[in-house]
């Protein structure tokens, strides 16, 4: 997300760096369109803040190198569509339409590729919710105020770990309101405004969000196809001394990349010497779908154990309408967490915790067939792209629930904006990043089911082709 400077005024040269090659986009159109269609998409990503105000469109034009009509009549385009405010006087700030506004050319989004996401096991999570509501039963005659999670959950977590090879205790554990939630608890505990946080580049664009909403500055540390570098990870930190660190080690969101075992060790020793407190993201740790689940790596920590915090949650695994996530970390850390949350909020629902833990009680039921499903969309996706993209170039990524996919041009906003007018709801690779960059990036999932996904494909070779000039190919019948 970008960085906002004072009175929440944008600067123009990162602006300019967030916008990216917004020129593609004009390939096939006005050179105003393309630029409108990029801010736009800064402002439904988040990459540039709601109520920000915009640089002047002289400025604007004279930095883009381009003359200051098509920055008006960007501008203007974006007013008409309700994603800017205009002020007499004043510089246009940023907004989004209470009822979004289409041009006679665009269609209102149907189709999504934008969550990495399965739809629920609808009758286990049924049964799960009917169970919970008799062992709720003893609550009802208490506040319902836990802060710290109910017993029953915290202890199927923590035989979780123990399982993994991380022994865990019950008090070891924090429930929170899903794994977001968790993040943003550790940032408020432990980061001041101001403060560094190194990341992945690229990373989960919602952890990217939470710390720059904490006031922090997120440093990136470019990972390479192959995985991490472990040796930039430890130049960054020695350079920087950042306050927190952010990695998501298993099925790494957005490439389904797993850090090796000796990478873990590499990493672990990384964060004991110089003492770096750091969350591991383990949310899509159960889409492991080619070999066996990894160790924990908490449990690499022969020191200092307390620097680290790992996080998981219920939403990839089961469903992302169970808002049920967790910290496990020293119970000092715990303690310390659990003690500022009232100021958050004060606690995860009851309910829904009963249910997680009746599905924790499961998960070697319900699982294997979710990895079924994924391996089976992720099959015919690769099959897909191959047929009607063949010059895309998928990550070698073994796990998770999107492929991370090189474009042969840098065009991945203008890609997302004309998918957009398409009908189909596509991030741009740069949300993803830091810096404005990764636009030869697509993150594409494969959750959705396979007619779905398979028509969201034709949508986005059309829109591939209407920026690339390029014709598209015949239809073609794919099996799987």
């Amino acid at each position: 997300m970008m960085v906002e400077m004072a009175a929440r005024a944008l600067d123009v040269d990162l602006l300019a760096r967030e916008l990216g090659n917004w020129r593609t986009s004009s390939q096939s159109g006005p050179a105003y369109q393309g630029l409108a269609d990029a801010i736009r998409l800064l402002i439904i990503d988040g990459r540039v803040p709601v109520g920000a105000r915009l640089p002047s469109e002289r400025t604007l034009a004279d930095v883009l190198r381009v003359s200051r009509t098509t920055v008006t009549s960007a501008f203007n385009q974006l007013r008409e569509d309700g994603y800017l405010n205009a002020r007499r006087g004043a510089r246009s700030t940023t907004a989004l339409p209470v009822t979004p506004a289409f041009r006679a050319d665009a269609v209102a989004p149907t189709m999504s590729l934008a969550a990495a996401a399965l739809s629920a096991p609808a009758a286990a999570v049924t049964e799960a919710f009917v169970d919970a509501t008799r062992d709720v039963t003893p609550y009802l005659h208490e506040p319902g105020h836990e802060l710290v999670g109910v017993g029953a959950l915290r202890r199927a977590i923590a035989e979780r770990y123990c399982e993994r090879g991380l022994p865990t205790e019950p008090d070891e554990v924090l429930v929170t309101t899903g794994a977001l939630h968790a993040i943003s608890l550790i940032l408020t505990t432990y980061v001041q405004p101001g403060d560094r946080v190194l990341v992945e580049q690229p990373t989960y664009h919602g952890a990217l969000s939470a710390i720059t909403t904490a006031g922090a500055r997120p440093v990136p540390v470019a990972m390479t196809e192959a995985g991490w570098e472990l040796d930039a990870v430890q130049a960054a930190v020695n350079q920087l001394a950042p306050n927190l660190a952010y990695f998501i080690p298993d099925n790494q969101n957005p490439t389904g990349l797993t850090m090796p075992a000796n990478d873990r060790k590499h990493l672990a020793r990384i964060i004991a010497e110089t003492r770096t407190r750091t969350i591991i993201d383990e949310t899509i740790l159960d889409m492991w779908l080619d070999g066996p689940m990894p160790t924990p790596l908490a449990a690499e920590m022969t020191t200092r154990r307390d620097l680290v915090l790992t996080v998981g949650s219920m939403s990839k695994s089961f469903w992302g309408g169970l808002r049920v996530g967790w910290i496990r970390a020293e119970r000092a850390t715990i303690a310390t967490i659990a003690a500022l949350r009232p100021s958050i909020d004060m606690g995860t629902p009851v309910l829904e915790q009963f249910a997680a833990a009746r599905l924790l009680d499961r998960r070697d039921d319900i699982l294997p067939e979710r990895r079924e499903i994924l391996r089976t969309r992720r099959a015919l996706l690769q099959s897909l792209l191959s047929r009607h993209l063949p010059d895309w170039e998928p990550g070698p990524g073994a796990g998770g629930m999107s492929l991370w996919v090189r474009l042969p041009a840098p065009m991945s906003t203008a890609l997302s904006a004309a998918a957009y007018r398409l009908g189909l709801d596509l991030p741009a690779g740069p949300r993803f990043g830091v810096d404005g960059t990764l636009e030869r990036f697509v993150r594409i999932p494969y959750a959705l089911p396979e007619e779905q996904l398979t028509e969201a494909i034709e949508l986005l070779t059309r829109a591939w082709h209407s920026i690339t000039g390029a014709a598209a190919p015949e239809p073609t019948t794919v099996v799987v």
